[in-house]
């Protein structure tokens, strides 16, 4: 999309739109605690979710115990609403204000989560961008876990046309760098009670002979 401004799209999202009035709202990110117990991620684990937005899934991590989160966002607004409605446990959490197609990591994660980001970027060095910064920053026995809409799922969010995924498309972008463990496809209801299907991936990263 040429000179799409995707910082001032989506700050423009969280500053006119109430929470419940987003597609992608989710009292409880179900699907993804799933991957957390799944796989016994302990609390004291290096955490990032990207593109986390004004999600719930801080909120439930802070109330499990976990104690090295981070959250990333394009947008201010977004992390500016999260850290109102945490209030005093906002100073628990790391906050990174990137866009993560241009995001170089300075920690190494154990649970790198992605629910609804990977799909907005449509551009080819953009999408290896992430996966570079991805395998850089995940450790040895890290896992990555994303969601995205799947083939029978909206081709646009938010008015920007995204990048739908199937199990094979998404092990084949990542296999260069990641093994698959699982997939799953999940229906997500919206609050206008429409459905979107998603695909969820858990990846390990390959180890380098």
């Amino acid at each position: 999309m040429e000179n799409f401004d995707s910082k001032k799209h989506w700050e423009n999202i969280y500053q006119t739109k109430e929470l419940k009035d987003v597609s992608w709202f989710q009292p409880t990110p179900e699907t993804s605690l799933e991957f957390l117990k799944q796989f016994n991620v302990p609390t004291t684990a290096k955490i990032i979710d990207i593109g986390g937005g004004d999600s719930f899934l801080v909120d439930h991590l802070l109330d499990k115990g976990y104690q090295d989160i981070t959250v990333l966002d394009i947008s201010e607004a977004a992390i500016e609403r999260v850290k109102q409605r945490l209030g005093d446990k906002a100073v628990k959490v790391k906050w990174i204000v990137a866009d993560v197609a241009k995001f170089q990591p300075t920690e190494k994660y154990d649970f790198w989560h992605d629910r609804a980001a990977f799909h907005f970027l449509t551009d080819e060095q953009e999408i290896s961008n992430y996966l570079d910064g991805a395998q850089k920053s995940i450790n040895p026995a890290g896992v990555l876990v994303i969601g995205t809409f799947s083939e029978q799922g909206p081709k646009k969010c938010s008015g920007i046309e995204i990048k739908q995924y199937s199990e094979t498309t998404m092990s084949d972008r990542l296999k260069k760098s990641f093994e698959k463990i699982k997939c799953i496809t999940v229906d997500h209801k919206t609050p206008f009670d429409t459905i979107q299907n998603f695909v969820f991936c858990s990846f390990k990263k390959l180890q380098k002979a």
